[in-house]
C-alpha cells in the first residue's frame, strides 16, 4: 500500500489546471498576494459584494475568543439570497432542480423562490415568531427546507436545522436547548424505496411538557397517516395558500444571529454552535465562487450533503443561493432505485460541479465503475469532497472514472465551527495532491503546532490550528461560553485548536490526520463516544461501556463498543442476542448514523491502576494493531480475554 501511495504522491506534480482554467489562474492567484498584503482589507472586499442597507465601517473587533465582523453595517440574509437576484434580472434563473427519490420532480427559478419565501414569512410571523425566536426545522432534503431556513433568516429568527435521522430525545435536546417554539417538519420521506415517517418522531419528542413549542408546522410529502394535536398542528399548505405573497424584508445588523447548529463534542451533550450573519454569508459566498471556480451564469451545482449538516447550510443554501447559482437537490439515497442514479442525474441536469463525501466515493468504487460510466459525465468540470480526509485510491478513482482522468478536485477542510472552507486547492489555481487538504485559502491563517503551540517543521505531525480570527468562525456555544473558552481556546491562549491532527509535507501542504479527542468522524458525521456511551449504559442490562472509532473502508471510520453486561442480562440472551439488541438500542436512541458496527461483550475493560478506560488499548484491538505502551494497565487478563472476543468474531 506504502508503494502505491508514493506512485500516486509523486503523480500528483502533473495535476496541474487543466487548461480550459488556465486562463483565470493568473487573476485568482493574485488573491492570495492581496489577502497576505492585507487580510482584513482583503476580507472587507469580499463582504462589499454582498447587499448592505447600512454600508459597515469597521472591519473586525477582536476582543479573544470573541470577534465581531463588519458589526457596524445592516443587512437582510434572505435578501441577499433571493430578492437581489430577481431585481437585477435573474428571476427566471432556475435556483433549484429538485428530484424526488419516486422519480418526481420540481424546478424552481429564483422568483420562485422567492415568493415562497415571502410567504413563509408571513407565516411564520403571524404565528408569532418575531427577530432573535428560534425555530427548529427537522425536515429532510426538500426544497420548503431551504425556504424554511431562508424565511427564518428573512425576519431574523434564528433557525436550528436537526438531521431528519435523529431520535426524539435528541431532537427535544436541541428543542429545550434553543428554546425553540416552532417546529417545521414533514409528515414522512422517501428513502431506499418507502417513506420514512417524521412527524411521529417529532410527536413523541414533544409528548412530555416543558418545552415551549406552540406550533408545528408540517409539510405533506410522504402522504403517510400521522397523528394530529388540534391547535398545536397546522399543514404548511394550507397555511402558504392563506399567507400574503408581499413581504418587506427588514435589515439586521451584521452580528444578528443566524443559526444555532449542534455537533459532537468530547462530553455527551451536544453542543450549539452559534453562526451569525454577514461573517458568515461573506465567507460561504466567497469560498462557494472562488474554491469551486463558479460561474454562476453557466454552472449547475450539486452539493450532496444533507440540510441538517453544515455543509448542507453552507454549500447547498447560503453560499450557493447568495451566489445566484443553479443548484441540484435530490430527496433519498444514491443507491435507489438504482446504484446508476446519482449519475443519471448528473447527465439528466447537465452538473458541472459535484461536492460529494469521501464515504459516497467509496462507495461507488465498491459498487463499480460500469455504474458510473453508464452515464455521460462529460459536463463535469469541477469535483469536491467534504467531511473527512479522502485516502489517496479513493481521489485517483474519483479523478479518473467520475472525472474522466482531467477533472479537478478539490479537497476541502473544515467544520460546523469553522462555518465555511478553511483549507482547500482552489480548481483553477493549485496544483493537485491526492489525499492531501492542501493549502489555507486566500485570507485564512493555519498552522500545524506541537503540544507548545511551536509550529512543526514540514513532514512533522502536530495540532491544526487557526491563528487569525476569520468572518465565517462561531461566536459562541449557545446558552455557554464557558464552554466556547475551555473547548476552543483554552489550550493555545488566542489561537483556535481544531481538535485535528495534521502534519506539514516537503512543500508546506496540510494532510489532515483525523481527530485527536474522543469524537468519530463516521461518514463525514461527528459523533462524540461519550454520547454513544451514555446510551449505552442507559439500557437496562449494562453495568459498563466502552466506545471507541475504528478504521473502514467505507465511512472513514465506525463506532466499535466494548459493553459489560449485568449479571442479569448475561443469563437472559445469549452473546449474540445482546449484541443485536444493544446495536437498536443506540439506533433508537440516538439515530442510525450512531449504530456500532460491532458490540463486543466483555467480562471487563482494560484500565489503569487509577481506574481510568484505556481507550488506546481499545483502538489497537478494534483495528487490529500491535498495543502500545500497556505498563499502567491494571491487569494483563483483560486485554487477554477481549483478545479471545476478537478471535471469535
Amino acid at each position: 500500500m506504502s508503494d502505491r501511495i508514493d506512485h500516486l504522491l509523486n503523480e500528483t506534480r502533473r495535476f496541474a489546471p487543466p487548461e480550459a482554467l488556465a486562463g483565470e489562474s493568473a487573476t485568482k492567484a493574485e488573491l492570495y498576494e492581496r489577502a497576505g498584503e492585507d487580510r482584513l482589507g482583503f476580507w472587507a472586499e469580499q463582504a462589499r459584494q454582498l447587499q448592505w442597507e447600512t454600508p459597515f465601517t469597521e472591519v473586525l473587533d477582536w476582543q479573544p475568543p470573541h470577534a465581531k465582523w463588519f458589526h457596524d453595517g445592516t443587512l437582510n440574509v434572505a435578501v441577499n439570497c433571493l430578492d437581489r437576484h430577481v431585481e437585477a434580472g435573474n428571476g427566471d434563473r432556475v435556483a433549484l432542480h429538485w428530484e424526488g427519490e419516486p422519480g418526481d420532480t420540481r424546478t424552481l427559478t429564483f422568483a420562485d423562490m422567492t415568493a415562497e419565501v415571502k410567504r413563509l414569512a408571513n407565516v411564520l410571523e403571524g404565528l408569532g415568531v418575531k427577530a432573535g425566536d428560534r425555530v427548529a426545522i427537522y425536515l429532510p432534503m426538500l426544497p420548503e427546507a431551504v425556504a424554511a431556513m431562508l424565511a427564518c433568516a428573512r425576519i431574523g429568527a434564528v433557525h436550528t436545522a436537526v438531521f431528519g435521522g435523529f431520535s426524539p430525545s435528541n431532537l427535544r435536546g436541541r428543542i429545550d436547548d434553543a428554546g425553540a417554539t416552532i417546529v417545521i417538519t414533514t409528515d414522512g420521506a422517501w428513502r431506499k424505496g418507502k417513506v420514512f415517517a417524521l412527524k411521529p418522531t417529532v410527536d413523541e419528542a414533544l409528548r412530555e411538557p416543558g418545552h415551549e413549542v406552540r406550533n408545528v408546522l408540517v409539510v405533506k410529502r410522504g402522504e403517510n397517516e400521522i397523528d394530529w394535536t388540534p391547535g398545536r398542528d397546522i399543514w404548511y399548505h394550507e397555511a402558504m395558500a392563506d399567507a400574503s405573497a408581499e413581504h418587506a424584508a427588514q435589515a439586521f445588523p451584521a452580528e444578528h444571529p443566524l443559526f444555532i447548529l449542534y455537533t459532537s463534542g468530547t462530553t455527551g451533550n451536544p453542543k450549539g454552535i452559534l453562526h451569525t450573519s454577514a461573517g458568515y454569508l461573506t465567507q460561504t459566498s466567497f469560498t462557494h465562487r472562488h474554491v469551486f471556480d463558479l460561474k454562476p451564469e453557466s454552472d449547475v451545482f450539486w452539493c450532496t450533503a444533507d440540510i441538517g449538516w453544515v455543509t448542507g447550510h453552507s454549500y447547498v443554501v447560503y453560499g450557493p443561493m447568495a451566489n445566484g447559482t443553479t443548484q441540484v437537490m435530490h430527496e433519498g439515497t444514491f443507491d435507489t432505485p438504482t446504484p446508476e442514479r446519482p449519475w443519471q442525474i448528473i447527465e439528466r441536469y447537465g452538473v458541472t460541479i459535484f461536492y460529494t463525501a469521501p464515504t459516497a466515493i467509496r462507495t461507488f468504487m465498491k459498487l463499480g465503475r460500469q455504474h458510473t460510466q453508464s452515464s455521460d459525465l462529460s459536463s463535469l468540470r469541477v469535483l469536491g469532497t467534504v467531511g473527512e480526509p479522502i485516502n489517496p485510491e479513493a481521489w485517483m478513482w474519483y479523478r479518473d472514472v467520475v472525472g474522466g482522468g482531467t477533472t479537478p478536485i478539490v479537497d476541502t477542510w473544515w467544520q460546523t465551527e469553522t462555518g465555511a472552507i478553511m483549507i482547500s486547492a482552489l480548481a483553477s489555481v493549485t496544483t493537485l495532491k491526492p489525499g492531501s487538504a492542501q493549502v489555507p485559502i486566500p485570507g485564512i491563517s493555519v498552522d500545524v503546532v506541537d503540544e507548545s503551540g511551536t509550529p512543526v517543521a514540514d513532514g512533522d505531525g502536530g495540532l491544526l490550528v487557526v491563528s487569525e480570527p476569520w468572518p465565517s468562525m462561531l461566536r459562541t456555544i449557545w446558552g455557554d461560553d464557558d464552554r466556547y473558552r475551555s473547548t476552543y481556546w483554552e489550550k493555545f491562549g488566542d489561537v483556535y485548536f481544531a481538535g485535528d491532527g495534521a502534519r506539514k509535507d516537503e512543500d508546506g501542504e496540510i494532510w489532515l490526520l483525523g481527530r485527536v479527542d474522543d469524537v468519530m468522524n463516521v461518514s463525514g458525521h461527528r459523533l462524540s463516544t461519550a454520547e454513544i456511551e451514555s446510551s449505552l449504559v442507559a439500557h437496562d442490562g449494562v453495568a459498563e461501556s466502552a466506545v471507541v472509532g475504528a478504521t473502514d473502508a467505507t465511512t472513514g471510520q465506525a463506532v466499535v463498543a466494548f459493553v459489560i453486561l449485568k449479571q442479569s442480562a448475561s443469563k437472559e440472551h445469549s452473546v449474540e442476542e445482546a449484541e443485536q439488541i444493544l446495536r437498536q438500542h443506540v439506533s433508537k436512541d440516538i439515530g442510525a448514523i450512531a449504530r456500532p458496527r460491532q458490540v463486543f461483550i466483555v467480562p471487563d475493560l482494560p484500565k489503569t491502576r487509577s481506574g481510568k478506560i484505556m481507550r488506546r488499548l481499545l483502538r489497537d484491538l478494534a483495528e487490529g494493531r500491535a498495543l502500545g505502551d500497556t505498563t499502567t494497565l491494571a491487569d494483563q487478563g483483560v486485554v487477554d480475554a477481549i483478545k479471545q472476543q476478537f478471535r471469535g468474531a
